[in-house]
């Protein structure tokens, strides 16, 4: 009982002499003034903005009224957004746009990745010919394939039509049964080097030795890039696809500058209806709405993009 009764108090003299959270904070202040400017500027280019949209979502602001006479609705611009038909059609054009460009960038940049590990003469300028789309600039490369989806001088439809397929020129960007696709077509043009320099990027860290020792084994090229090859890329795979699926959640300049969310909203992705509920209509409380819900979406993939980070940082460390 002494010796129980000795650990317990022990234990709370312990509890009692270890510092709190703002003593330690106190003890360290010279270190925090350092980063000081810092969190100022994070305070005032991030968290005031956000805050000042979630505000903003709770009231209504008629086109014509001024800003600062917001109109307090509570939760109904949420009710309308939910209501609306608009949101739907604007929500399955962003989540097939995200998913079907993310997959497909993905695949074609990991295929790419694969072929231009090997040795071969010419590689170097293959691969800066591949990196191309990544690093021209997004609204040149967006007024470029405009012009190539041109229904009287575009390139690709003159040439289906020299070669017999098509009787006239396609309408690519005009029809609202063809639009998304054809601007997914572009996405995946602009996005597949980035995945194609990750993929490569991870390939450097898989070991040659067990590479060897598989061939020498007799697996076949298969074999080594499933057993081997593939575990090794996983991490970065993730990670990959998740950077690919924040970004095209948040992808603008693309559908804006060649179709502005034409025609009849068959292309319109929530970022862009954001914008144009904002700059357009001068809806700012549902805009605000919008992007409370997309923020919140964002904030989802960017919690699986730190756990995916943090589980490749434990199997690095292990």
């Amino acid at each position: 009982m002494t010796i129980a009764s000795a650990g317990v108090g022990a234990t709370r003299k312990d509890a009692t002499a270890r510092p709190s959270v703002f003593q330690q904070m106190w003890t360290n202040r010279a270190d925090y003034l350092y980063v000081l400017p810092a969190i100022i500027v994070m305070l005032i280019v991030i968290a005031y903005p956000i805050y000042y949209t979630i505000e903003l979502s709770f009231f209504k602001t008629p086109p014509g009224l001024q800003l600062r006479d917001k109109i307090f609705v509570g939760t109904e611009n949420y009710s309308a957004i939910l209501s609306s038909d608009v949101f739907w059609k604007v929500t399955i054009n962003t989540f097939v746009w995200t998913i079907a460009s993310t997959l497909v960038a993905f695949v074609l940049g990991y295929g790419c990745a694969l072929a231009l590990h090997r040795d071969f003469f010419g590689r170097a300028i293959l691969r800066a010919i591949l990196i191309i789309p990544w690093v021209i600039s997004a609204v040149a490369a967006s007024y470029i394939w405009k012009w190539i989806y041109h229904s009287d001088f575009g390139i690709i439809g003159a040439v289906m039509v020299q070669l017999g397929i098509v009787d006239r020129q396609p309408n690519f960007i005009d029809n609202v049964n063809t639009v998304l696709p054809s601007l997914i077509v572009v996405n995946i043009w602009r996005e597949f080097p980035f995945a194609m320099i990750m993929i490569m990027a991870g390939l450097q860290t898989v070991p040659e030795q067990l590479l060897r020792a598989a061939k020498v084994d007799g697996a076949s090229a298969w074999q080594r890039f499933w057993h081997v090859t593939f575990p090794h890329l996983r991490g970065v795979s993730t990670v990959t696809i998740l950077l690919l699926a924040v970004a095209n959640f948040n992808s603008f300049i693309v559908p804006w500058i060649m179709t502005g969310g034409g025609p009849s909203n068959a292309s319109h992705i929530w970022i862009t209806h954001i914008y144009e509920l904002a700059f357009g209509r001068q809806r700012w409380g549902v805009a605000a709405a919008y992007s409370v819900l997309l923020f919140i979406i964002l904030m989802v993939l960017g919690y699986f993009y730190v756990r995916a980070l943090n589980g490749n940082e434990k199997e690095q460390g292990a």
